[in-house]
Formats: C-alpha cells, sequence, structure tokens
C-alpha cells in the first residue's frame, strides 16, 4: 500500500530534525508533527537562527535522505527512553507524561536518527520522497507545548507535496496570497488601522473601512427582515452568573475580560450574545402561537486572545458578530434552518464565493465536551442531516467540531486562488434553552421545553473582511466600493465640467470623488488603480461639450465615452443588483 502525503510529511519532520542536529549538534528538538500543507519541528537552539539559514538546512535534508530507508521501530521502558534522550528535557519531560498515563513509549530510527515517535511515516523514506517535492518555508518563535510560561523555542516550518509541481503550484498560490494580503491592503485602502495606544487586536475603523461595514451589515439585515427578524440590542458586560448559568463560564473564563467593581461584584466583557438573547426572549411567557421569535444583534464581542495568535482582521480581540437567535419549537427547527440556509445562499454568492457545508457533530468519545446526554445529541445531528439532504448538499463530516451546546452546519467559502475558510454557521442548541427554563405555553395550556437556533451569515465581520479582501484583492464590487468613482478633469479648464459631474453623482447618491489637475492626467488614472476604485471617469473638451465622460473600468487601458445620465443609470443599476 502506498504511503499517505501525511505519513510523508510526517517523515519529513524526523528528516529536519536529523538535518538540524547534524549543523547544529547542540541543538535541543521538542516535537515536530504534521500540519495543513507540510509539517514543523520545534527546537531550542544554542545560537539563534534565522530564515536565512534554511536553504543550508534544506541542503542537509537533501544530503540525508538517499541514506534513509524504512523507519524501525524500537519499543522502550521510561527509563530507557530517558536514558537515550538524558540531555533533552524537552523529550523527558514527553516521556515522563507518556509514562505517567502509562502508555506505550515508541522511538524510530531510519538513517542514524532516532525520535520518540509515535509512528506513521512512510515504507522507505529514500523511494517514497521525491527531494524537489519538499522546502523549507519560514522561522518563527512558539513556546513549549503552547504554554507562554514555558520558553520560546524557534519553529521550523516547512512545505510538503506528493510532487513538485504541487509545491510549486503551492508556492504560487503564496505568492498571490502575499499580494492580497489583508493587513497590507487595508491600511493601503484606508479601511483600517491600528494603534499601539490602543492595543494590538483592537482595530479602528476609518470613515472608508466603517461603510464597507455598515453596506454589509445592512444587505444581512435586509436578507433576514423578508424572514421575520426583529433587531433587538444588549449591553457589552455582563454580571458572571450570566455565563455561569449558560455553561460558559467553566469552558471560557480564560478567555474573557474580567471587570471587578468598586462593590466587588465580578462583570464580564461578553464574549458572545446567546445568554443575553435568552434574557430577552425570559422577560415575558411566550404562547406557542407567538413562536418563532427571531432576534437579530450586530453588536461588538471581546475576547482576550493571547498576543501571539493574534493576526490582521482574522483574529482579534475585538470583533463585530451578525448574530441572530431563533427561539421555537422542535417542529418548528426544520423551516427555520431552511430560511437561514437560503439567507446564506443568497448572500455568499454576491461575492463570487462558492460553498460546502459540514457537520459539525459531537465526539461520543469525549462526551465530557459537551452539554447534555447522548440521545439528544443524536436527534439534533439527525435533524441536520435531514436538512442538508433536503438541500441536495453533499455534506463533509465534522467529527468533534460541533459546539459544546450543540451540532451545527458550517458553511465554507472557497476564494478566488483556491483557499477555504470557514464562514456562516448554523446551530441547533437544545441545552441553553433547558439551562436557563425557557419554556411555552402548548395548545393544552402547559409549559413546554423550547429550543434555541444560533445563525451568523458572516459570523465575525472583520474575519470576513479580512476573506473578501483578499478574495477580491481589495477591488470591491461597485455596490460596495467606499469610492465607487473617481472624477478626472484632463486640465484645470475641465474642473467647472468635472464640478457638475460631482453635483450629479452626489444627486445620484453615487460615491464619488474629484481628482483635481494638479497632477498629469496618467498619474491621477494610476493613483485610482493603486486605490482599488472600480471606475474612472475622465472628461476634456468634447466630454464638455457633449456632457458625457469617458469611462476606464479597474484593470482596463481603454475608454469607453457614455452619456452622463446612462453612465448614472448603469452604475445605479450595478448597485441595485449589487452585480460583481
Amino acid at each position: 500500500m502506498k504511503s499517505t502525503i501525511e505519513e510523508a510529511r510526517h517523515s519529513l519532520a524526523h528528516l529536519l530534525a536529523a538535518a538540524v542536529l547534524e549543523l547544529y549538534p547542540d541543538t535541543k528538538p521538542g516535537i515536530g508533527p504534521v500540519i495543513e500543507n507540510g509539517f514543523y519541528y520545534d527546537f531550542d537552539f544554542s545560537t539563534p537562527i534565522t530564515t536565512a539559514d534554511l536553504p543550508a538546512i534544506e541542503a542537509k535534508m537533501r544530503e540525508i535522505l538517499p541514506t534513509w530507508g524504512e523507519f524501525k521501530k524500537i519499543d522502550a521502558s521510561g527509563e530507557e527512553a530517558k536514558e537515550r534522550f538524558a540531555s533533552n528535557p524537552y523529550k523527558v519531560e514527553l516521556i515522563s507524561n507518556l509514562d505517567a498515563k502509562k502508555e506505550a513509549i515508541t522511538l524510530y530510527q531510519s538513517g542514524q536518527f532516532v525520535d520518540l515517535c509515535r509512528g506513521g511515516h512512510v515504507k522507505d523514506a529514500k523511494a517514497e520522497i521525491d527531494p524537489k517535492s519538499f522546502s523549507l518555508s519560514r522561522v518563527a518563535g512558539a513556546y513549549w507545548r503552547g504554554d507562554e510560561k514555558n520558553k520560546m523555542l524557534t519553529r521550523i516550518y516547512g512545505l510538503a507535496f506528493a510532487t513538485p509541481k504541487e509545491l510549486a503550484d503551492y508556492k504560487a498560490q503564496l505568492a498571490e496570497a502575499e499580494k492580497r494580503d489583508h493587513k497590507v491592503l487595508g491600511p493601503q485602502l484606508d479601511l483600517f488601522t491600528f494603534s499601539d495606544l490602543v492595543g494590538s487586536g483592537l482595530p479602528l475603523w476609518t470613515p472608508r473601512g466603517t461603510l464597507v461595514r455598515n453596506l454589509l451589515d445592512a444587505y444581512v439585515w435586509e436578507l433576514r427582515s423578508k424572514h421575520g427578524y426583529e433587531r433587538v440590542e444588549i449591553p457589552h458586560i455582563t454580571k458572571k452568573d450570566l455565563y455561569v448559568t449558560s455553561g460558559h463560564w467553566d469552558k471560557y473564563k480564560d478567555d474573557l475580560f474580567r471587570i471587578t467593581t468598586r462593590e466587588g461584584h465580578e462583570f464580564a466583557m461578553k464574549p458572545m450574545n446567546c445568554p443575553h438573547h435568552t434574557q430577552i426572549y425570559a422577560r415575558k411567557q411566550w404562547s406557542y402561537r407567538e413562536l418563532p421569535q427571531r432576534y437579530a444583534n450586530t453588536t461588538m464581542c471581546y475576547r482576550d486572545e493571547q498576543s501571539g495568535e493574534i493576526s490582521g482582521l482574522s483574529r482579534v480581540r475585538a470583533f463585530t458578530q451578525d448574530d441572530a437567535h431563533v427561539f421555537c419549537r422542535m417542529g418548528q427547527v426544520k423551516e427555520e434552518f431552511l430560511k437561514i440556509w437560503d439567507i446564506i445562499h443568497e448572500f455568499y454568492p454576491t461575492f463570487g464565493f462558492n460553498l460546502n457545508v459540514r457537520l459539525s457533530r459531537h465526539d461520543p468519545a469525549h462526551a465530557e465536551k459537551y452539554l447534555g446526554d447522548t440521545k439528544r445529541w443524536e436527534l439534533a445531528e439527525s435533524m441536520l442531516r435531514d436538512i442538508a439532504k433536503e438541500k441536495k448538499a453533499e455534506v463533509i463530516d465534522g467529527l468533534g467540531e460541533a459546539a459544546f451546546y450543540g451540532p451545527k452546519l458550517d458553511f465554507l467559502a472557497k476564494d478566488s486562488i483556491g483557499r477555504e475558510w470557514q464562514v456562516a454557521t448554523i446551530q441547533l442548541d437544545m441545552n441553553m434553552p433547558e439551562r436557563f427554563g425557557l419554556t411555552c405555553i402548548n395548545e393544552e395550556g402547559k409549559k413546554e421545553g423550547i429550543v434555541m437556533i444560533h445563525a451568523a451569515i458572516m459570523g465575525s465581520i472583520e474575519r470576513f473582511l479580512s476573506v473578501l479582501i483578499e478574495h477580491t484583492a481589495g477591488l470591491f464590487p461597485v455596490w460596495l466600493a467606499p469610492v465607487q468613482v473617481v472624477v478626472v478633469p484632463i486640465s484645470d479648464k475641465h474642473e467647472a465640467y468635472a464640478k457638475e459631474v460631482m453635483e450629479a453623482f452626489t444627486k445620484a447618491r453615487i460615491r464619488a470623488e474629484l481628482s483635481p489637475a494638479n497632477e498629469t492626467l496618467g498619474k491621477r488614472v494610476r493613483a485610482a488603480e493603486v486605490q482599488k476604485i472600480p471606475l474612472v471617469a475622465v472628461m476634456g473638451d468634447k466630454e464638455a461639450t457633449d456632457k458625457t465622460v469617458a469611462v476606464r473600468k479597474h484593470g482596463s487601458k481603454a475608454n469607453d465615452t457614455k452619456p452622463l445620465d446612462a453612465f448614472i443609470k448603469e452604475v445605479q443599476d450595478s448597485v441595485q443588483k449589487r452585480a460583481l
């Protein structure tokens, strides 16, 4: 049987450690797992290395590879393993942990290199691994075992694929992704900024960026309002008691920003909105005739992310959820899920995203991670599976990916350069309503327990925008662009007509900017290109006389002259249709 790519990547992590030890004998290796698209290994170097050292390490890996064959398994006792790795405190710690759990301790040897490992390697390294199918990519810092109280080690990342072509294709994708990096494009396009005085992970939104956020939120609300949702608002803090009741406190208390009042009461900045929304429902006793109750709320949440995990808009400490919760009876779940499904499948194609769906379910082997009993989980997961089946969707199995309170349908979007992102989510929660005692009065006049559906279309607006900026390379469709048209008079004598055009655009609610004739025409057009403005309207003598504009679309070198009224109508139609 042919080895898997995961086995090849695992074997290459061993090869990386072997090469490092040959070049830097005093180094102490930590752990080296397989990751998506490759592998990494953590090292404690006596002399720091940088990315500039990677070519030499990579060359050493290729030099060693022909001397490696099979990975020979060596069973060892805890004492034997500790003796072999006596000079490496990291391996000794791992061995001690295995010993304490009475787990088997195995070593694997290929060539002259021996490592502590559970296994999962290629059968024959030199025969199965193409030396041109892997490369080392970068160096980063990483705390030992992910704990910031431990020593910072050096992590070397590697890329590995089955063939050199796949490696080359992935590197090309990385190069394209670098050009589209939202952390670069966002400030360049004046959408958001960060301030050291405010703090990392706390984005500040400019007028342009705020406009884009509001347009996106308005679009989601437009879709929701068709299905009977009502807007609600909640405070940004809460007493600890709310999260103790919901079950969030035990699981997430270390991720919360906590506040102690002058009177000694403990509050927290809200990391999510669902517990607050339960209390809006709980304000009165509802009849079954009044269900479902559908609450929508775009509001900011806060999580105490570690500094090393923060990344642009993708992982922040303050983020905005376009959140909604439906309170309904079990018999209404399917209909409500289908409505949210339809909202999601109208929203994402607007931006050119294709969606896959994942059924994120609980892992029965780790029942302690979830609220509620197994039968309840099986019923909920069966309902979600039936909903996906009705929509004729191929479902990806997400074992262990459920929320702690219920299973989910998670939607995965593939962007323009082939990367997949989790975006929207619909979650069925039969546990939290029970914890808060939420009921309705049924047809028999008795209290009946209800269920709760969590629904986020964008999820986090910040994270969605990080994906959208990179998907579009910062070139938003006309309806979403903060500046839709830049007005460019050829010279000073055409500025009077340019101002007429600007007035017409303003009256038509077209977002436009005037580029005064204080630079060359070419320079001003290039500036509009850099700012990713979708349309440039150029005007000279002929345009002023004929009441026309010479329109150039972003990325085009050709002008298309149109009557001003016709161009305004064209832009308005594009905005109304939310055309790409």
